[in-house]
């Protein structure tokens, strides 16, 4: 099939949302592979962590682990517990336990608590997915950011990352695999997004460190830049004149949907990728990610 014909193209329906938004409150709800992705065993047995895993990428994430063979904790804010409460039933359904933690991992102590109860009711953690993120646009470019803003982006979307990583490590065994949320945005950044696409630059950057750094152990780094991917962070954060042309600027032609991306974090958590670390694959509907 034609992948410019394979989803709706804009204008999409986001509906009213207010940060963080809900999925079951968006008119044209986003596909996470609910009724497509088919495992095939390349997980079995895995203990997977997915933070923002209620809705939007790390859903699709957490369905594909799923029937891939792999049992998941997803992390998400108190608020998101309708959704984490969907994504937790999809999980079940693909025979596999599923875990709920809410919280704000803005809170170094909340990330230590994310990998012990990891440890604790899954019997550890051999995949991370450091996904959840915070943007909220400023079409005034750096004189609208307020310090609070910076500081809630910075720490959701890099601190909360070096936490659960060093948090993770230590209980990681080799084979595991750490997979990183970076973004189109790391290469061509946009100015009402000037906060958020600095942390997704340094994502791509703790990526290829890290991967160096644990290489002798066996544990293999890698990172996903996803373009415009339709998610309730969209209407909820973006100008409402942003959300109707959403990815309308792609080669492709159209915004992207969460189940077209699961395959690429399956790809980097199993066998299939064990000579590549330290990498970022772009899936962008054809925006360049270098």
């Amino acid at each position: 099939m034609n992948p410019r014909d394979l989803y709706p193209k804009p204008e999409l329906n986001g509906g009213d949302l207010r940060p963080p938004g809900l999925t079951t409150d968006m008119p044209d709800r986003p596909d996470h592979g609910e009724e497509s992705y088919r495992g095939s065993g390349r997980l079995t047995g895995r203990k997977a962590v997915i933070t923002g895993g209620d809705s939007g990428i790390g859903r699709a994430v957490a369905i594909a682990f799923a029937r891939e063979g792999a049992d998941v904790l997803i992390s998400y804010l108190p608020e998101e517990e309708s959704d984490a409460a969907d994504t937790a039933q999809w999980i079940e359904k693909a025979g596999r336990k599923a875990v709920r933690v809410p919280g704000d991992i803005q809170d170094e102590a909340h990330c230590r608590s994310i990998i012990d109860t990891a440890r604790s009711e899954l019997g550890g953690v051999d995949i991370l997915v450091n996904n959840a993120a915070y943007q909220m646009a400023q079409p005034g470019g750096i004189t609208d950011i307020t310090d609070e803003q910076f500081d809630r982006v910075m720490k959701t979307n890099l601190y909360a990352m070096f936490w659960l990583c060093r948090a993770a490590v230590p209980h990681m065994p080799p084979g595991s695999a750490i997979l990183n949320t970076a973004s189109i945005q790391a290469y061509l950044s946009s100015s009402a997004l000037l906060d958020y696409a600095t942390t997704k630059g340094g994502i791509v950057a703790f990526t290829k460190a890290l991967a160096e750094d644990l290489a002798e152990k066996g544990i293999r780094v890698n990172a996903v830049a996803p373009g415009p991917i339709w998610t309730p962070l969209i209407p909820s954060t973006m100008p409402e004149k942003k959300v109707k042309s959403f990815g309308g600027d792609t080669p492709l032609g159209r915004a992207g949907q969460p189940a077209e991306l699961a395959a690429a974090y399956v790809y980097f958590a199993s066998q299939e990728s064990s000579y590549t670390t330290g990498e970022v694959l772009g899936v962008t509907g054809g925006k360049p990610v270098s």
